[in-house]
C-alpha cells in the first residue's frame, strides 16, 4: 500500500482500514478463527505486514526489543517542540477466537492518519511515531501490557520468568522473537521527549450504539485486579462418600463464584464488574470427587477504593468456605492497575474533533476494558478516541465497526493532532 497522491474521503478512509483489517486477520494460528498471541510467529508476521504499511507511509520503521513495530515521522517545521514526538498506537494481539477490530483499528488509524496528514500538505510542529504493540490482551504469559510497560520505562525485568502453558518463559519467547531482553531498558522513551499518547480503539460496550453517536470521548480507564484462586479438597469415589463427609473443591470453587457475581451486583454505583473467566476441575472425571479447582478472577471498578473492597470483601468470603467446607484456599492476585485518568487536554482536543466530525457534541465515557493507556499513562498524557461496535459485541468473531464510521474515526484521529499543532505552534 503507497502513500495517498490525493485526499482521500471519509468513506475511502473507512474502506482502506477495512482492507488493512481483513488483512490482519488473515495472520491467525487457527485458520478457523482469528488468534493471535504475543511473540509467536503470527504476531511476528502481523508486526512486519504493519511495518510495510509503515515504511510505504513514509515512516521510519523497526520492531524494538519488546517486538513492538515503530514508526516514526520528524517534524515538518522547526520550533519548540521541533525535540518532542506525539506518540499514537494500539496493539496487534489477540484474545483466542477474537474480532479483528480490538486493538488493530487503532494501530491502523495512526497509519492512515499519517497519510492524510501528507495528503494534505500538512506541517507538524513535533514528531509523530505510530506504535504497534503486542500485548494488550496478556493472553500467553500470566503477565499483560508488557510492549506499552516497556516503552514507557515500567516494566519489571522479574516478569522474564513468567512462562506460558508450554512453560516457554517471557524471556525465551521474546529471544525466540528475535529480540533481544537485555535491550528492553534502553526502549523506554525519554518522557521530556514525549507530548502525549493517543489511541483510537473500539468502544466494547454499547453507550455509542444506543445514542446513534459514532465517536466518544474517553475520559478514564477503570481500575483493574486479576487474581487466581486455587482449592484443594480430597478427592473420593462419587458413590461411595457420604455428601456429609466429603471434602469437594468444586462446589466450595462454587459458592465462591456466586459470591464473586453478587459483591459485583452491589457495586452498580461504582461500575464494579466481577468475571470468573477460566476454570480447571481435576482429576476431571465423572466418578471422582474434585480434589483441585483453579479459577480466574477479574475484578474492575470506576474507583480504586470499591474495586479493592470488592476484593477484600471476596477474599473474605473465601477464607470462611475454606473453614466451613474443610478444604484449602489459596487467594492469589496477580495484576493491579489503578483507574487511568485521560489528560483534559487531550479530551478536550479530542472532544473538539470528534464533534466537528460527527456533528454533535462528542460524548464522554469511561472505559471498562484495559487498555494499553494504563502504562502509557506512566510516562505521559494519554487520550482515547471510541468508536461505535455493533451491539457492544468485542472479544468474540461477531465484533463489527461500519466503514463510515472508521473513516470517521481516523477524520478524528487527524482533527486532533492538527488541534494539539495549533497549541504547539503557539508563542514559546
Amino acid at each position: 500500500m503507497s502513500a495517498a497522491a490525493t485526499i482521500p474521503s471519509t468513506r475511502e478512509l473507512g474502506e482502506r482500514a477495512q482492507r488493512m483489517i481483513d488483512a490482519l486477520a488473515a495472520i491467525s494460528a487457527d485458520p478457523d478463527r482469528l488468534t493471535r498471541l504475543y511473540l509467536t510467529p503470527e504476531h511476528r508476521r502481523a508486526a512486519d505486514l504493519v511495518g510495510e504499511w509503515m515504511t510505504a507511509a513514509g515512516l521510519a520503521t523497526r520492531l524494538d526489543a519488546a517486538g513492538t513495530m515503530r514508526g516514526a515521522l520528524p517534524p515538518g517545521r522547526s520550533g519548540k517542540s521541533a525535540n518532542k514526538a506525539l506518540l499514537i498506537g494500539s496493539h496487534i494481539d489477540t484474545v483466542i477466537d477474537a474480532g479483528r477490530y480490538d486493538g488493530n483499528l487503532g494501530v491502523v488509524a495512526g497509519i492512515l492518519a499519517v497519510e492524510v496528514l501528507k495528503a494534505r500538505g500538512i506541517q507538524l510542529p513535533f514528531g509523530l511515531e505510530i506504535l504497534a504493540f503486542g500485548d494488550e490482551e496478556g493472553v500467553r504469559f500470566p503477565v499483560t501490557l508488557t510492549s506499552s510497560a516497556v516503552a514507557a520505562g515500567t516494566f519489571d525485568p522479574a516478569t522474564l520468568d513468567a512462562a506460558d502453558e508450554a512453560g516457554t518463559t517471557l524471556g525465551e519467547a521474546l529471544k525466540a522473537f528475535g529480540t533481544d531482553p537485555a535491550r528492553l531498558s534502553g526502549e523506554a522513551y525519554d518522557r521530556p521527549g514525549v507530548l502525549g499518547y493517543l489511541e483510537v480503539h473500539i468502544e466494547q460496550g454499547p453507550v455509542l450504539e444506543a445514542s446513534n453517536e459514532p465517536l466518544g470521548v474517553v475520559s478514564a480507564i477503570a481500575s483493574q485486579s486479576r487474581h487466581r484462586v486455587r482449592i484443594r479438597g480430597e478427592a473420593g469415589h462419587a458413590g461411595t462418600v457420604p455428601m456429609a463427609m466429603r471434602h469437594d473443591a468444586l462446589t466450595a470453587a462454587a459458592e465462591i463464584i456466586l459470591e464473586i457475581e453478587a459483591t459485583a451486583r452491589k457495586g452498580k454505583k461504582h461500575s464494579l464488574v466481577a468475571t470468573v473467566g477460566h476454570v480447571e476441575v481435576m482429576p476431571g472425571a465423572s466418578n471422582v470427587i474434585p480434589a483441585d479447582v483453579r479459577f480466574s478472577v477479574d475484578v474492575r471498578a470506576a474507583d480504586d477504593a470499591a474495586r479493592k473492597a470488592a476484593v477484600e470483601t471476596i477474599s473474605n468470603f473465601a477464607r470462611k468456605i475454606d473453614r466451613r467446607r474443610h478444604v484449602v484456599v489459596g487467594f492469589e492476585t496477580v495484576m493491579e492497575k489503578p483507574v487511568a485518568r485521560c489528560a483534559p487536554r487531550l479530551q478536550k482536543a479530542i472532544g473538539a474533533a470528534v464533534s466537528a466530525v460527527q456533528g454533535k457534541p462528542a460524548r464522554s465515557l469511561m472505559s471498562g476494558a484495559g487498555h494499553d493507556g494504563q502504562s502509557m499513562v506512566q510516562l505521559t498524557d494519554f487520550g482515547m478516541i471510541f468508536v461505535r461496535c455493533r451491539a457492544g459485541i468485542s472479544h468474540n468473531p461477531l465484533e463489527s465497526v461500519t466503514i463510515d464510521d472508521m473513516g470517521a474515526a481516523v477524520e478524528a484521529l487527524v482533527g486532533t493532532i492538527v488541534e494539539l499543532a495549533r497549541q504547539e505552534s503557539g508563542p514559546s
